[in-house]
């Protein structure tokens, strides 16, 4: 059965259940209300006639009949009663509506309490049928009880008016339980809208796929109300925030757990905002923000995602190092092909010699430089790196030395090898282009220099170029991201990775000029940031 279907169904019994009990309660309290309004008129009208001193002073007549009845009938067609019987203490009657009657004994056995001077009202038989009645002792000028007055108006005539009612309060029920079944409809089709026609299984199974998703990302997910308040956040945000996953913000200001978060404005002007740049604590993120929209389109609230910096910066980078190890490839592939070209025309010219000269000179120092590598920089990433710098060097025209004195083999575990790829790589480049840039050097003295050493409790990066040199003006500038002195595009961003990686490391990095004009650039990054790790690296 569908939603809304299930929705009428509910709707409509609940709303016959209520109006069926509300008809009850009202009917009976309209009949209790009828009943208790026509007793107590039947006894005030007993009331009246008892306390008349033309009754009283009529049972000292021999026949008191002649002066009662009339009366009586004149008062019982002025106040619309069923009946009025005047009797004496024994029930012996003086009136009643049939005047064959007269002279009986009065019928209902509810006299005892009249006789004793207490008016009561009452329900009884007669000898008309069932009456609701009102009874009044009538006192003589002593005070004794000397007769009753009986006013009655029978049953059926009250339940002939209660039925009225009846019909009036079920057509009234009828109406509203119409028109409550109009409107159950109407709020079945608005729910059934507003949750976009799902039903309760599917709504449950996209919740917990919502919640899949949410952890699964490897951002930091938080959605606020309209209010400001945190309605959700995933385990990477807790993550982020330095919050323990067991301590809930749901509920809380956003103001309060991310001061400066933005996402209240993009609550205030419904427009979404991408890729801004923030503090977390001392922790830089990338922050996308999106408002949440209703059925109406009108906005109820935002969602915010946010990732590290770092993050971004590390993963940048490893694409950056896939780029170059592309490049390093097809620079060694067309070095080697021009060899192999050269190689080629010497066997034609029947230079065998010479041929076999150069094949041993570049096959001893490519294999001078590799087995120098692979022995004092063991990590394979590092030494992959020294080697497609190396051949992207040779490509360029550009003399790259390898320090003879370099270690690199005393690196802990804990330090992030991309990390310092990213340093290595970004200062070769760097010297490089600045190298290039010097354009009044020929082939020969285009130099780049690399000295790398692990002795000590630091490792020690120094890399050098005969380059054009960094302006006294720009020191201070350098560092900071899209800032370049070099023309084109994707500029600016080495030196900025470089020094994101030295804060990750707790490094530090320092550059001078060099004795032939160009840049020497120095990282020095701390082996262990305290003791216990010093130990456990031993």
């Amino acid at each position: 059965m569908r939603l809304q279907t299930k929705l009428i169904l509910i709707i409509c019994s609940l709303l016959a259940f209520v109006i069926i009990s509300l008809g009850g309660i009202f009917y009976v309290v309209i009949t209790t209300l009828l009943e208790k309004q026509i007793g107590e008129q039947a006894l005030k009208v007993a009331e009246t006639l008892a306390v008349m001193p033309e009754i009283r002073s009529a049972f000292d007549d021999k026949n008191p009949a002649l002066v009662i009845q009339p009366l009586a009938e004149s008062v019982r067609l002025e106040t619309g009663a069923q009946y009025i019987v005047v009797g004496n203490r024994e029930g012996v009657r003086y009136s009643h509506p049939i005047p064959e009657r007269i002279g009986g004994l009065m019928v209902g056995g509810d006299n005892g309490p009249v006789l004793e001077g207490k008016p009561i009202i009452s329900r009884a038989t007669g000898s008309m049928g069932p009456s609701l009645r009102g009874k009044a002792p009538i006192f003589d000028k002593s005070g004794r009880v000397i007769g009753i007055v009986s006013v009655g108006f029978l049953t059926g005539n009250v339940n002939s008016i209660t039925d009225a009612y009846q019909i009036e309060v079920m057509l009234v029920s009828f109406v509203v339980l119409v028109v409550g079944t109009i409107g159950s409809i109407l709020i079945a089709r608005s729910v059934r809208r507003s949750i976009h026609g799902l039903e309760p299984k599917e709504i449950g199974e996209l919740y917990m796929e919502k919640q899949a998703i949410l952890e699964s990302i490897r951002e930091g997910i938080i959605a606020i109300n309209q209010a400001g308040r945190i309605t959700l956040a995933n385990r990477y945000a807790h993550q982020l925030l330095a919050i323990p996953e067991h301590e809930s913000i749901i509920g809380k200001q956003v103001e309060e757990i991310i001061p400066n978060t933005g996402l209240m404005d993009v609550v205030r002007s419904g427009l979404a905002q991408s890729d801004r740049e923030m503090l977390i604590g001392e922790e830089e993120v990338i922050v996308n923000r999106v408002p949440i929209k209703d059925f109406q389109n009108r906005v109820s609230g935002a969602v915010s995602s946010f990732r590290s910096k770092s993050e971004l910066y590390r993963l940048a980078e490893e694409l950056s190092q896939v780029k170059r190890f592309a490049d390093s490839l097809r620079a060694q592939t067309h070095e080697f092909s021009n060899k192999l070209y050269v190689i080629s025309g010497l066997i034609q010219l029947e230079s065998y010699q010479e041929a076999i000269e150069l094949i041993s000179r570049e096959a001893s120092v490519h294999q001078n430089l590799v087995q120098f590598i692979m022995r004092e920089v063991p990590d394979p990433v590092i030494a992959g790196l020294l080697i497609g710098k190396y051949n992207h060097a040779k490509e360029l025209k550009i003399t790259f030395r390898l320090d003879e004195e370099s270690s690199f083999r005393d690196i802990p575990a804990h330090i992030d090898r991309s990390l310092l790829v990213t340093i290595i790589g970004n200062l070769v480049d760097n010297a490089m282009d600045a190298v290039l840039a010097r354009r009044e050097l020929d082939e020969d003295n285009k130099l780049t220099s690399l000295f790398l050493t692990d002795l000590g409790d630091d490792l020690i990066i120094e890399c050098e170029d005969n380059g054009v040199g960094i302006p006294e003006d720009f020191s201070e500038a350098i560092f900071k991201k899209g800032f370049s002195t070099k023309q084109g595009e994707h500029r600016g961003i080495g030196l900025s990775l470089v020094e994101h990686a030295l804060h990750k490391l707790n490094g530090y990095l320092t550059f001078s000029r060099s004795s032939q004009g160009g840049t020497i650039f120095t990282v020095a990054i701390p082996k262990y940031a305290d003791l216990s790790q010093k130990e456990q690296s031993k």
